[in-house]
């Protein structure tokens, strides 16, 4: 029976489940190793190579492409070669090491585990704290409505960045591309600011983000349409927000998953924000003129782990129809 299920054709799309599953059980506990946290070690100790105050802008930008550079193909040539080596000598310790990649590079567990402890705060002190540690905005003076519209906005958002994306470049080029790409994003969370320290050390970081996210954040609307379809919230709302407003944002992608929860959830995100005291006006995203409120953060969850299923079960279904075909 065990034979009729795990077959080379199988075991790529049996590793993206078993991953996903691993990561909904266990989460990221600080205690395992983890490769992001490698990586970011990487891009520290590089940015204090190559990143001098006082050059000129154009020599910035080239150093800080050279350090994004370096930082992708090391950890695309690092995944590659331990697992090639793996496959070559032992393939059950290939299959282990896979699982383990692509389990590293999913977030659904702590996304969820995040957003809920923000929600579930005692007072609004400690949660605005809570919120704090996973949006980049100004948090202390957040009212209830302004912190349940950060926690839709940064779910959302997050879905296609930490689950969608990650997986549709495994899909792509399996667990080096994924690892290859959370290398782009943790370029991005660390130095792709438009401040005066990485305006242009940060420039390539950040623009080599946009593009890899292009397709995934897309990818991400849609699917996260038909997770309101499942979970009875509404898909046509939703998809009419897509077209209409996906594009009301600085971002050239975040705006997509953003506006696939507010027209499901029925709400408006977007509007003024400040970020290290700077005020920060966006395009409002969503028809509705409600502001969320904890219903609609606690629906973005569920949109979000609808997504993040479905998600996998496109990806374990491309892997096996790949490894089949080829």
């Amino acid at each position: 029976m065990l034979d009729s299920i795990i077959t080379p054709v199988t075991i790529p799309a049996l590793i993206v489940v078993a991953a996903f599953v691993i990561d909904l059980a266990a989460g990221d506990p600080a205690w395992m190793p983890h490769p992001v946290r490698g990586i970011g070690r990487l891009i520290a100790l590089l940015e204090s190579l190559l990143r001098r105050p006082g050059r000129s802008p154009g020599t910035e930008r080239l150093c800080g492409m050279l350090m994004a550079l370096i930082t992708v193909f090391i950890s695309w040539g690092v995944a590659y070669a331990v697992l090639h080596t793996a496959e070559t000598y032992s393939y059950p310790l290939f299959i282990i090491l896979s699982t383990y990649c692509v389990y590293a590079c999913l977030a659904a567990r702590s996304l969820r585990d995040e957003a809920g402890r923000v929600m579930e705060a005692g007072d609004i002190i400690e949660a605005r704290r809570r919120l704090g540690r996973i949006v980049g905005r100004d948090t202390h003076n957040l009212e209830w409505p302004g912190i349940c519209k950060a926690v839709v906005e940064t779910v959302s958002e997050n879905t296609s960045d930490g689950i969608v994306a990650p997986l549709f470049f495994l899909a792509l080029g399996g667990p080096p591309l994924m690892l290859a790409y959370k290398a782009v994003n943790t370029l991005d969370s660390m130095v792709g600011y438009r401040n005066e320290r990485y305006r242009d050390f940060g420039w390539f970081s950040a623009r080599l983000d946009d593009a890899a996210n292009y397709i995934p954040a897309r990818l991400a609307a849609i699917i996260m349409a038909a997770s309101a379809l499942i979970l009875g919230y509404n898909y046509r709302g939703s998809l009419r927000t897509l077209l209409r407003d996906g594009a009301n944002h600085p971002s050239p992608n975040s705006g997509r998953p953003e506006a696939a929860a507010a027209g499901a959830l029925g709400c408006r995100l977007g509007g003024s924000s400040t970020y290290g005291g700077i005020i920060s006006d966006k395009p409002y995203i969503g028809m509705a003129l409600a502001e969320p409120d904890a219903d609609a953060a606690a629906g973005a969850m569920r949109l979000s782990s609808m997504t993040a299923f479905l998600a996998v079960i496109l990806t374990a279904t491309a892997q096996a129809l790949s490894t089949f075909l080829l």
